[in-house]
């Protein structure tokens, strides 16, 4: 698998004045596992208190994987099952609210159909169920309280 690239420059008020640059990638895990388990155990095990063994399974070497760049530092990311199924969308507590996560989502929405799929949220926590709502992808198969 290819690397794709979204970039994106966020709109005022998301944003330091001027801009910055954002840019998200669809990676295969091998190129993403570093970047992406390291921000995953941070927001679902040391925040939120997900189980550790919970947290990484067996799904991720077969996903693609987003990770979301500021200038140029991994902020977050989220991931692609094979049957469009997206989940796991993390981002770092100080870049939280900034819409981010709506980037993430969309790269990987847009990703998806760019391989002939309709993309759906799948087992999202709770708190995390109405933002992916919003964006049409899906009814949620259930809501938890695992890594999502």
């Amino acid at each position: 698998m290819g690397r794709s690239h979204y970039p994106v420059w966020l709109l005022r008020g998301e944003s330091a004045p001027g801009g910055v640059m954002f840019k998200v990638e669809i990676l295969a895990w091998s190129e993403a596992r570093s970047h992406a388990s390291r921000i995953r155990r941070e927001v679902f095990v040391q925040e939120q208190g997900v189980p550790v063994q919970l947290e990484l399974d067996k799904w991720d070497a077969r996903c693609e994987h987003a990770l979301a760049f500021v200038e140029g530092t991994v902020i977050g990311t989220g991931r692609l099952l094979p049957d469009g199924h997206i989940g796991r969308i993390a981002v770092l507590k100080d870049y939280r609210g900034k819409g981010y996560a709506r980037a993430i989502l969309q790269a990987l929405l847009d990703h998806a159909r760019s391989r002939g799929e309709n993309a759906t949220a799948q087992n999202a926590q709770s708190d995390a169920a109405l933002f992916y709502q919003m964006f049409g992808s899906g009814e949620q198969k259930s809501a938890t309280r695992d890594a999502a």
